[in-house]
């Protein structure tokens, strides 16, 4: 994919986009004047299902400031690098116990379902104080939010069942307070009024399937990445330097970039981002993908290069809005490949590359499944 050397027009609905290489991504999505006001004729939905998922469900990633400001902040506290790295030993013991499974059971294997799926999920129950046991139904109703084709009245329905669930999470935090994110924004939010259990739940929803789902798809990519990359397979494995598989981390998430719906907005006002004047009202989509392929900001953008100092891609984002759980998707994912690979040296691909399956049509593109042999 090659990076857009100038903004070019698109057209979701009604209504004008632009599309932007990687300078004018990172000027768009830190202007005060760009919006994530969904309620903006002008805003540019993907589609049905994406316009009725963003009117039912407002969360920090369609508020604007101060509004967006005031929720961020009660939630900074619990995903801060250095609370994650205190995280970082239950990671290692959750990924090695699924490493152990995994050698313990058929050969060859589905790495989604054994290992991919399993390790955030385990992490992102534990941090929210999710019981673990119910994952196959929030996995489930997950899936139903995160695919952008199909009946929009499905999605909203799995988004009331997930939210209801939530809720009930919450009057049993207030009954009986942990030491998780759920009990403490119960305990501070919700006993004091500032928030609703509504507005909690509507908070779980998104940190319980953006911190699932996207991790997932990049635990089981990335690997089928470098799986059909040896000398980059070669070199992370072979590498001891925790910064190596560091750096790995990063280059894998500008390389994937699996985000693919990317950041929609709205201008609030009329501003000229890289020569190109964009009108008030009129709807943004700064595609990241395209960005971080751009060869302005990183040589050799379509080769995959774990020595490639990565760290200023913008999959997470950029600015105000950019994602407040990334601290934890590095700590998972660098535990993931620093150890995966190291454990069982002779992972490969179960399947020709060319026979795996991918999830086109979801926010979060993936493989479905990905067999794999040692």
């Amino acid at each position: 994919m090659k990076p857009n050397r100038r903004l070019s027009a698109v057209c979701p609905g009604s209504t004008r986009g632009w599309s932007t290489r990687y300078a004018d991504v990172r000027a768009l999505l830190a202007d005060p004047r760009v919006s994530v006001d969904v309620a903006e004729p002008g805003f540019p939905h993907t589609n049905a299902v994406s316009k009725a998922r963003d009117a039912q469900m407002k969360t920090l990633m369609q508020m604007d400031a101060p509004e967006h400001t005031v929720h961020r902040r009660r939630l900074t506290a619990d995903f801060m690098v250095k609370k994650m790295e205190v995280l970082r030993p239950t990671i290692q013991r959750i990924v090695d116990g699924l490493i152990d499974d995994l050698l313990a059971g058929p050969n060859p294997a589905d790495l989604v379902e054994a290992f991919a799926l399993p390790v955030p999920s385990l992490v992102i129950c534990e941090l929210l104080g999710v019981p673990y046991a119910d994952r196959a139904f929030f996995q489930r109703v997950a899936g139903e939010l995160v695919m952008d084709e199909g009946d929009p009245a499905k999605a909203m329905a799995a988004s009331e069942k997930l939210n209801s669930y939530l809720e009930n999470r919450v009057e049993e935090k207030n009954a009986e307070p942990g030491d998780d994110v759920f009990s403490r924004l119960t305990v501070e939010q919700y006993r004091t009024g500032a928030m609703t259990r509504a507005e909690i739940a509507t908070m779980g929803q998104l940190l319980l399937v953006a911190g699932h789902d996207t991790t997932a798809n990049m635990i089981a990519l990335g690997t089928a990445a470098l799986l059909t990359n040896s000398e980059q397979l070669r070199a992370l494995r072979d590498g001891a330097d925790p910064a190596l598989v560091a750096g790995a981390v990063e280059e894998l998430l500008r390389y994937l970039s699996i985000t693919h719906t990317e950041a929609r907005r709205v201008a609030a006002a009329d501003l000229e981002i890289g020569g190109q004047l964009i009108r008030r009202g009129e709807g943004i989509i700064a595609v990241k993908s395209t960005a971080n392929r751009d060869l302005a900001a990183f040589p050799d953008p379509d080769v995959l290069d774990v020595h490639r100092n990565a760290r200023h891609h913008v999959a997470f984002g950029y600015g105000a809005h950019q994602c407040l759980g990334q601290p934890l998707a590095r700590v998972e994912l660098q535990v993931v490949f620093g150890t995966l690979f190291r454990r069982i040296p002779t992972l490969a691909l179960a399947v020709p590359p060319q026979d795996l399956t991918f999830n086109p049509n979801a926010v979060f593109y993936g493989v479905r499944d990905l067999p794999v042999t040692w």
